[in-house]
């Protein structure tokens, strides 16, 4: 739909909103981002003032590992060969830089206005 010109922006949710602008949401966020940026088209992050951690980085946020079962079996039997192994990853962390702009109950605000919010809600 994206390489066909029939999406004109994409807007998702968030778990988590650092002052870095980072996103932490459901797994496959950061594929949405990489193919809007790719297409040209404008990524949103819906997300109330309550999912903002203003005091994390980056690199404190723990990603959920799922039971990688839960990709290597299905209905209770394996469907991968014996000795193979996966990473189910349940988030990821979408970038600044791929992120159009934060749409928040306080307003709208780019990814590197997030100090300005911190203040105005402290």
């Amino acid at each position: 739909m994206m390489s066909r010109g029939l999406i004109s922006k994409a807007i998702v949710g968030a778990d988590r909103v650092l002052a870095t602008g980072h996103v932490a949401n459901k797994i496959g966020t950061l594929g949405l981002a990489i193919a809007a940026k790719r297409f040209g088209i404008p990524f949103y992050v819906a997300a109330p003032i309550s999912t903002f951690d203003f005091s994390s980085r980056p690199e404190d946020v723990a990603i959920e590992e799922r039971d990688p079962m839960e990709v290597l079996s299905f209905m209770g039997r394996r469907i991968a060969p014996r000795g193979v192994g996966a990473m189910n990853p349940a988030f990821d962390l979408t970038p600044p830089d791929l992120i159009s702009a934060i749409i928040t109950d306080r307003g709208v605000y780019r990814p590197g206005e997030l100090a300005d919010l911190a203040r105005i809600i402290s």
